[in-house]
């Protein structure tokens, strides 16, 4: 089996091994592809594995021997789903390899707002805290989270985990979520609709798909509901938010803080306009990438590929 990995460097730069999956084939791994390049390296191969180069519907037809697309990614929207299935070829997905560490960074960045740990840390390193008259300083409120509302938008893998660490805070939290009130977890109250979570909630924190409908679903008219003091937390997809919109309302003062790991375009152009807001703090799409996470998925990578060689497909998103 010829094996094809167009852009392996965002999981693996190096750190990891591609053994369990260079027993399954003969394995090229390029660390990343350029669109006009994609079919002349995957010509040829049997299973090309892509995180973020796109496969659409001509590429696919272009490639007559693909039998089989991973996807290094729990997001499948870089292929041509429909045309895949026309054509017979598998689609594997990596379920659920990064919910402890999406979740995990939902918090480091929800911190790094309400402690401002890294400020104070690059002030004290400059002196200031010497010489500080008083044994301690603060240049605004610190913020307790017990108490106050957690509004979570979708509520499978990683708003589930995200609802578990925000009661353990003692805040309460909200979720606008398809499932019954009944199925949810104890603790975890049903918003009764969208304009309830984000009218009361002091952290609103992103899990939902990216779909026609949540396109833009934090926009002005979603973010005049919002109170002053609440924090907007996206590690989800960067299209879920206006981002002029955000950046307006931050600048305003009509929000009090973002965190958010991916944004609309990546990398970002240069005239984002949160790159340049108040109080909005932006993490490089890293959600994802913890040592462990980036195990699980090249483990999961190699136990699609050896179920699809055994001729029973997992994860196929296909079918």
């Amino acid at each position: 089996m010829k094996i094809v990995v167009l852009d392996g460097y965002g999981m693996n730069p190096g750190d990891l091994s591609w053994g369990e999956i260079e027993a399954l084939g003969s394995l090229t791994v390029y660390p990343r592809t350029a669109p006009s390049d994609v079919l002349a390296r995957a010509a040829g191969a049997d299973a090309v594995l892509t995180n973020k180069t796109v496969l659409d519907g001509a590429t696919l037809r272009a490639l007559p021997g693909l039998k089989y697309v991973g996807v290094l990614a729990t997001g499948y929207n870089v292929v041509d789903i429909d045309a895949a299935r026309a054509l017979g070829i598998v689609v594997a997905n990596i379920p659920a390899y990064s919910t402890a560490s999406v979740a995990q960074m939902v918090f480091a960045h929800l911190l790094a707002i309400t402690n401002r740990v890294e400020h104070y840390t690059a002030d004290n390193h400059a002196g200031r805290w010497t010489a500080c008259p008083d044994f301690c300083y603060w240049d605004e409120s610190v913020v307790e989270l017990a108490g106050k509302t957690f509004g979570i938008v979708g509520f499978g893998n990683i708003g589930s985990a995200v609802a578990r660490i925000a009661l353990a805070f003692g805040m309460r939290v909200l979720a606008f979520t398809s499932k019954p009130a009944d199925a949810l977890p104890e603790g975890v109250e049903k918003a009764a609709d969208m304009r309830e979570l984000f009218t009361c909630s002091d952290v609103l924190s992103l899990h939902c798909p990216l779909t026609a409908d949540t396109r833009h679903l934090v926009c002005a008219d979603t973010l005049a509901l919002m109170k002053p003091s609440a924090i907007l937390i996206n590690t989800g997809r960067g299209p879920l938010v206006d981002e002029a919109a955000l950046a307006e309302a931050l600048n305003a003062g009509r929000l009090r803080a973002a965190g958010v790991d991916v944004l609309s375009s990546e990398p970002p152009a240069a005239d984002n306009p949160l790159l340049s807001a108040r109080n909005c703090y932006i993490t490089p799409h890293i959600a994802w990438a913890s040592t462990e996470a980036r195990r699980r998925l090249m483990s999961i990578t190699a136990s699609n590929l050896r179920a699809f060689l055994a001729g029973s497909p997992v994860n196929n998103v296909a079918r």
